[in-house]
């Protein structure tokens, strides 16, 4: 097994990283154009995109699927090749591996736009956050939202102490904070721990000193997401 060093990489080797993808061309500049998104003028290319817009284009896709008016943006052969060589997804998101939530169709993205990290509970594990902080740090996503969902299946199975086999129970365990927080919360018992977590999991985020740089210098936001599975709709938490 890797250790937790092993595993994890340092800000400044991070740095290192996006100095040479930098140099290789794997930041290498996109489209050049503009977009409208919500009234207003959003650059194309993600490094001249804020954090704000970042957010600003992902609600507006996620209007657009909802409202069955989806555009399929970047899925053509030609963004496959434009892609292949180097890429710039303006959004990371960090979501529960259910496989009724796929990021790119609920929030009308497609190739290149989006860095998905996928985890049952939608947990920041040290995986995770490394992955989260390549993404951001060298790739140059602007947003990380960290999104629950509806009747989420590890949420329930911790709150209903599941036994389970196998390494499951890793996922159960990293949920418990969560359950705990919310115990006692008036309504819906599942609703209100799926929150709890979403909130859990960006502090976790935001205890890194990578992404925490980021923040503070402008160049990045986490916020909390949640995905109604009913309607497709997607709430900020």
């Amino acid at each position: 097994m890797h250790s937790k060093h092993q595993r994890g990489l340092s800000r400044r080797n991070l740095i290192k990283v996006g100095a040479g993808a930098l140099g290789t061309g794997v930041v290498a500049a996109g489209l050049s154009s503009q977009s409208v998104f919500g009234g207003q003028t959003v650059p194309k290319d993600p490094k001249d995109v804020t954090p704000d817009q970042a957010l600003q284009m992902l609600m507006a896709g996620n209007s657009r699927f909802t409202l069955g008016k989806s555009k399929y943006p970047n899925q053509t052969l030609a963004r496959l090749r434009e892609v292949a060589q180097s890429q710039k997804p303006f959004a990371g998101i960090l979501s529960c591996a259910d496989s009724r939530v796929p990021s790119e169709i609920v929030f009308d993205q497609g190739l290149g736009d989006l860095f998905v990290c996928r985890v049952a509970g939608n947990i920041a594990t040290p995986d995770e956050i490394g992955s989260l902080e390549f993404g951001t740090l060298v790739l140059g996503a602007k947003l990380i939202m960290v999104m629950g969902h509806e009747r989420c299946g590890a949420v329930d199975a911790t709150i209903k102490g599941a036994q389970v086999p196998g390494q499951i129970g890793t996922l159960i365990e990293a949920i418990q904070p969560a359950v705990k927080r919310s115990a006692g919360q008036p309504g819906n018992r599942l609703l209100n721990a799926t929150k709890a977590n979403v909130a859990i999991q960006i502090a976790k985020l935001k205890s890194s000193p990578v992404l925490s740089q980021l923040i503070q210098t402008g160049k990045l936001k986490i916020v909390g997401g949640y995905y109604d599975l009913d309607t497709g709709v997607v709430t900020l938490v």
